[in-house]
């Protein structure tokens, strides 16, 4: 009688496990800095106008106190869909200069533009998942 039970539970379980129940959320981490904001960045600004074009940085290392890092990361359904990253470098607490990776050129207006790029590049595994084309199959 136990066995039954046990046997529908855990086909319950499996059936269950593969039909998209659970959430995974999106994840923004980091500062979101675009191109427009370096390009307002001079050499010998302060600490504060570099933060007043910038934001406050992600990283303030006391190993490396003349280095801030900006960096974000954008995570969708747990794969990543964009990521950049900034470093700024001073020199006696004026800007000295800094190094670009993949920034995007404009802001967020909308929609954050990684959104675009993930429909854009939309692949069939995006596609609806094997419960979905039974449950569809079975409503026929």
């Amino acid at each position: 009688m136990r066995l039954p039970a046990c046997l529908s539970a855990l086909l319950a379980v499996f059936a269950l496990s593969g039909c998209g129940l659970v959430y995974k959320m999106e994840i923004n981490q980091g500062n979101y800095v675009t191109q427009d904001m370096v390009a307002k960045l001079r050499e010998g600004q302060t600490r504060q106008q570099v933060k007043l074009a910038l934001g406050t940085p992600t990283t303030e290392s006391i190993f490396h106190a003349d280095r801030w890092d900006y960096a974000y990361l954008l995570e969708r359904r747990g794969k990543l869909v964009t990521s950049h990253r900034l470093t700024v470098f001073f020199d006696h607490d004026k800007l000295q200069r800094w190094d670009v990776h993949d920034l995007p050129s404009s802001p967020v207006v909308d929609r954050d533009p990684a959104y675009a790029n993930l429909e854009k590049d939309k692949k069939s595994d995006d596609g609806p998942g094997w419960w979905s084309r039974i449950a569809d199959w079975w409503r026929k």
